[in-house]
Formats: structure tokens, sequence, C-alpha cells
């Protein structure tokens, strides 16, 4: 049985204390809650997100459309037996862009509209279904027309947030529903809460040309921003690592916020690309394990990448052949230092980044 915590008494200049910072951050956000049926959902979406004219549409930094076809499937047969399903949160835009004054702004549940769109315009065929399995293989044109009519008609519930919600408001609205949730990888929620000239610039790094040839990923991969995450744990680690913990989200989350609007763009990029371009010379495979492999492991890329740099650091002239790490990388030593479950251990992550540093720096001497 788990200890109980001892009781804390609270003084009244507590209280008082805790009230004003209630009232400091509170902010009064008008919203209404409303029903809209398939049919008119989807004709205010319309499919295509980079159309201005879009009465609703998905903002810059809500996540790419991830759902695969088997979980779009089973939000589509939830509709058609109507099941209930989580809320759809829009905001009214008026006063921030003039242009989008009167549009509304999705900010929470982009995979759902887009799933109801794609349906509705027959982009998307029923798979992987189980308890109406007889639908595997139907667009929604195969439907009989009464049905496609009932579908369109099954209403979505929707909370409309009025156009005092700001930008801020909205932001943190969605780090607030998706903060924890199983749904979300750790980067794609980064992205909605910490946007701006840092993470810019991560994205940036992330999808230069030389760095996908080096560190290859996976298609499902790419679409989870998986390049963004290793390009944050990369800087993260070569700046830091030796202040991690145990919790790598929140020691890259803590890292990304300080460095939101305030880092040494040349520097970082100058860095950066030296890494990618030892990487290209010395490593026979990139960062993947083997010749075959068509995506690159976490812990692996952090020990080679940060190990890359920390050797430049101390030797700015380094040029490694490829005989030299040959001669290790594919050793039971450097093997035991990056499998998967190192990644939460400081006496680890500084005992691979150190590894490859030292034995680059030796190979080249």
């Amino acid at each position: 049985m788990a200890r109980k915590k001892p009781e804390i008494e609270i003084t009244d200049q507590q209280r008082a204390s805790a009230e004003t910072q209630i009232r400091l951050h509170q902010r009064e956000v008008e919203y209404q809650t409303k029903e809209y049926i398939v049919e008119l959902l989807v004709a205010k979406y319309n499919v295509g997100i980079e159309d201005d004219e879009n009465e609703i549409f998905v903002p810059a930094y809500q996540r790419r459309f991830v759902w695969n076809e088997e979980r779009q499937s089973k939000f589509i047969e939830s509709v058609l037996l109507g099941l209930p399903v989580p809320y759809i949160f829009i905001a009214t835009l008026e006063k921030e862009i003039e242009e989008d004054e009167g549009r509304a702004e999705v900010v929470d549940g982009s995979q759902r509209i887009r799933t109801l769109a794609a349906f509705v315009n027959n982009d998307l065929i029923l798979t992987g279904l189980e308890k109406c399995d007889t639908l595997n293989g139907f667009k929604f044109a195969d439907m009989d027309v009464s049905r496609q009519r009932k579908f369109n008609r099954q209403p979505v519930r929707v909370i409309e947030l009025s156009s005092k919600a700001d930008e801020q408001v909205r932001r943190d609205i969605f780090e607030r529903i998706n903060t924890g949730s199983e749904e979300l990888r750790d980067m794609e929620k980064r992205k909605g809460i910490y946007t701006g000239p840092f993470y810019d610039f991560i994205k940036e790094c992330a999808a230069d040309p030389a760095f996908a040839r080096v560190c290859p990923l996976s298609f499902s991969k790419q679409r989870r921003e998986e390049a963004e995450e290793l390009v944050l744990r990369y800087f993260a680690y070569c700046d830091t690592y030796m202040d991690f913990k145990h919790d790598v989200g929140k020691f890259l989350s803590s890292y990304l916020k300080r460095h939101q609007d305030n880092f040494d763009r040349q520097r970082l990029r100058s860095q950066f690309d030296s890494m990618v371009l030892l990487a290209e010379q010395c490593l026979p495979y990139g960062f993947k394990k083997s010749l075959k492999a068509n995506t690159t492991p976490r812990v692996r890329f952090e020990a080679l990448a940060c190990g890359i740099t920390l050797a430049q650091r101390q030797d700015p002239s380094l040029k490694p052949t490829v005989a030299s790490v040959e001669s290790w990388i594919d050793s039971s030593d450097f093997r035991k230092l990056v499998v998967s479950d190192a990644s939460n251990s400081l006496p680890r992550l500084k005992a691979r980044i150190e590894f490859v540093r030292d034995k680059l720096v030796a190979g080249a001497a």
C-alpha cells in the first residue's frame, strides 16, 4: 500500500495567494455547444485545407492527417452506429487577421473532420471493421442512398469558442486536451505548444536533404514528426546532456521552451551541418544499423550524432576514416550501449555519447 502523504496545513496567506494566481491566469472564454450534421460540417471544411475560402480550417500548428485507414474506418463505424464521439473544438476568428474574419479554426478534432470529409468524398475505403465487417471494402458511394442520407444527417457535437479566445487561449486549450494523450506523439504536442523561431529552425534542419540521406526514417515515422524529434534530441543532448535526469519528454520540452525565441542560429546551424557532413563521410550506414535497414533508431542516433559533435569540439579538424569507424561501430561494446532500454538513464546516455566521441578522436589520431 502506498504511503499516505502527510497533510499540509494551508494558511490564510497561501489561500489568498492562490486566489490571486487563479484570477491572474483566468480568462473569460465564451463558447456555445452546437450540433452540426455531418453534411454541413464537411461542407464548411470542404476538404481543401489549403483553400482560404473554407469556413472551417486546420491551422498550421495542428498535426498532419496521420490516422491510418483502419483508424478512420472505426471512427466512421462509430458515427454510422450513432455512438458518442468526442467533441470537436473550433474557434471563431474575427479581429486577429482581417481576411480570416468569420472563419473558424479547428482547435481539436482535425483528424475526425478530415476522416468525415474523406469518407463523404469517397476517398476512404472502409477496412478492418469487426462489428460491421460486411462494410469492409465499402466507399460512401457504395452504401444505399437512404444510408448515405442518414449518415449525412448524423449530428456531431461541436464546442465553438467565441472570438475572445485569442491565439494563446486556443494553443492553451490544444495543450490541455492533448498533453498526456496517447494519440499525439510528444513532438506533435510540442509542435502545437512551442511554435516559434526555434521550432521553425528545428523543422528546417529536419528537412535538410543531407540529413534525410544520412538519417532515413520509415514513412510512418516521417508523418509523426520523428525527424524533428531527433533533431531536438541532438541539440538538447549536445548542449546539456550532463543535466539530464530521467524523463526524456520533460527534458526535451524544457530545452525547447528555453530556446523558443532565444538561440544562436548561426552557431547551431554550423554545428548541425558539420555533424551531418562528417556522418556522411565516415559512417558506413549513416545512422541506421545496417545497409538494409529503412529507419534510424533514436538511441543509436543520439550516440552517433552527439558523439560526432563532441569529438568535433575536441578536435575541429577531425577526419576519421570509414575503416576506423568500422572497427567499433558493429562491436558488442557499442551495441550494448545503444539498446532501446538505455534511453532513460544518465549514466548510459553519457556512456554511449562519450564512447563515440572517444572512438572518433582516437581513430583520427
